[in-house]
């Protein structure tokens, strides 16, 4: 267990230093920031100060390596927009998105889960259509078209529910069911697929002979052994509805990571941009560290010996 941890922690840590190149350059790749911060009446003599007060009139490799100094000890420098520290914005925005996700993760669990297990018990039943008829929605609509949709209907015209912004508890509900749903249509489909062969095999068959009620077959037998796609799947989507939020917090003004992105990049704002990137890629490396450990606990059969 400790070896399997120690890999995985020197794999994230390459992986990071990999995201931190590919983030650096293709920041730069964008274009020069300094054409959207100073006025269009700056004369050369301006810019040139300007490049020399920010920095970037030194070369790629040293501030590269200024960068991931600096970041190592956390802090990454100033915001070429804001001119304030990038690690302040992270600080005010990484909350709101962390609440945001877990909101949608667990709208998500809580319509998955009983949908995927009834899909998979009752196989080829109305019950079951129905539940495919979500999944291939939550799957096939665009998150942005579902979040105008709200916005202007339930928002809008009907005017039950905020448009945007956090005013307070109601506030989740839009965005929350925009970023879980998609989430559902495929944990409801994993949970489907595993119920379904899980109750096929032997040892299912096994406990009914033996006179075990069909309410502990399903869930002390089943779905133990049908949850490990599914931890792995939520998982991974927990940190994804943390770090590409982009679209729904920028619909609903959410003050988020995503939304600290979009601003990013519009802007040009190298700082800002490498510093939610790498903050992104270490959430996604926690996650799935994380996952990797909870195999242990969902399924005993698995070593991490080797």
């Amino acid at each position: 267990m400790l070896r399997s941890i120690a890999t995985r922690l020197v794999q994230s840590l390459v992986a990071l230093a990999i995201v931190s190149v590919v983030v650096f350059v293709l920041a730069r790749a964008t274009g020069d920031p300094l054409y959207l911060i100073l006025p269009m009446s700056a004369s050369p003599e301006d810019f040139d100060n300007a490049r020399r007060y920010l920095g970037l009139d030194r070369p790629y490799v040293e501030q590269y390596l200024s960068f991931v100094g600096r970041a190592v000890t956390g802090d990454f420098g100033i915001s070429l927009r804001a001119r304030r520290p990038v690690g302040e914005l992270i600080r005010e925005r990484l909350p709101n998105s962390l609440k945001l996700a877990a909101f949608a993760m667990g709208v998500s669990l809580a319509m998955a889960f009983p949908l995927g297990i009834m899909a998979g018990v009752r196989k080829g039943t109305g019950a079951d259509r129905a539940a495919q008829i979500v999944s291939v929605l939550g799957q096939s609509l665009p998150t942005f078209w579902v979040a105008i949709i709200l916005v202007e209907f339930v928002a809008g015209r009907w005017q039950w529910l905020p448009a945007g912004g956090i005013s307070g508890f109601s506030s989740y509900i839009l965005p929350g069911f925009t970023l879980g749903w998609f989430v559902v249509a495929g944990l409801m489909r994993l949970l489907r697929s595993g119920m379904l062969e899980v109750l096929d095999s032997e040892y299912v068959k096994l406990a009914r002979v033996k006179g075990v009620s069909e309410r502990r077959v399903i869930w002390m037998h089943a779905l133990r052994n049908a949850l490990i796609p599914v931890v792995t799947f939520a998982g991974i989507y927990f940190a994804i509805l943390v770090t590409t939020a982009i679209v729904v917090e920028t619909v609903f003004a959410w003050p988020g990571l995503g939304r600290l992105a979009y601003e990013g990049i519009s802007s040009r704002d190298f700082p800002v941009i490498q510093a939610v990137v790498l903050t992104t890629a270490a959430i996604v490396a926690v996650v799935d560290l994380g996952v990797g450990c909870l195999y242990a606990i969902i399924d005993p059969r698995i070593r991490y010996a080797r």
